[in-house]
């Protein structure tokens, strides 16, 4: 038998019924085929089911079940953090609400270019984090440096597929660069990236940052998407402890 997000399983004495989405007056296949999709995603039916903002926010939380960085009194950074998916998961996790008894209390500061909607436990911020100075709002909003800095992503698509994986690899650069000037010594770094042949300057990048830097395809990740994430652990700090020198690499996962 299968196990679907939920844990149940389905097997033959189990029929699962498959919505079906009739192609509607001025709606393109592609569309329809696309709402057909979400509306049989059993991670978008749990995501309703129990309360996260998207079907994203189970590729954090399978990450952090592996690699445990959100961790009670961790202080994190969610890069273009809307809808805000990440930053509920890494509420619960790190205690940002301070509701597991005899645990730290973490912070969550969510940053994103839209408005986005209030989360009980984190602190949401208008701002375009590759402008002048982005680095010490962030460090200010949080008192201090960060423990994890993560980013989901994705540029705007151009519908050419090369473009669009420059520019989410342009974006994850820069990421990384921030993260370089808020992340405290030993912190983590976690974010998308899609295979495509460009990943090279970022990954020497994050190993000579980073004592381990993994490449990761979590289930909740569509099989047919070319992302995947990248989590990069045990941050040198960026003064005297190998960022930019080479020949200090880890191996991948």
């Amino acid at each position: 038998m299968a196990k679907t997000p939920s844990g149940k399983t389905s097997g033959r004495g189990q029929r699962e019924l498959r919505v079906r989405v009739k192609t509607a007056k001025g709606r393109k296949l592609s569309s329809t085929l696309w709402l057909e999709r979400q509306l049989n995603d059993p991670y978008v039916q749990r995501a309703k089911k129990e309360g996260y903002r998207g079907r994203a926010a189970y590729k954090i939380l399978e990450l952090d079940d592996k690699y445990r960085f959100l961790v009670p009194g961790a202080r994190v950074v969610d890069l273009g953090c809307a809808p805000g998916g990440w930053c509920q998961v890494a509420v619960e996790r790190v205690n940002a609400l301070g509701e597991k008894s005899g645990k730290k209390v973490g912070r969550v500061i969510g940053v994103d270019l839209q408005e986005v909607e209030p989360i009980a436990g984190a602190e949401i911020h208008q701002l375009d984090f590759l402008s002048e100075g982005a680095d010490d709002k962030v460090k200010a909003w949080l008192g201090g440096r960060a423990d994890v800095v993560m980013s989901d992503m994705a540029a705007s698509a151009s519908g050419h597929k090369g473009t669009d994986h420059l520019r989410i690899m342009a974006l994850c650069e820069a990421a990384v660069e921030l993260a370089f000037d808020v992340l405290e010594e030993g912190g983590t770094f976690v974010a998308k990236v899609l295979a495509g042949g460009a990943e090279s300057e970022l990954q020497a990048m994050l190993k000579r940052a980073f004592t381990k830097v993994a490449n990761v395809k979590p289930p909740a990740s569509r099989a047919d998407s070319s992302e995947k994430f990248v989590v990069a652990t045990g941050f040198r700090g960026r003064e005297g402890k190998g960022v930019g020198k080479a020949g200090d690499e880890t191996p991948e996962d």
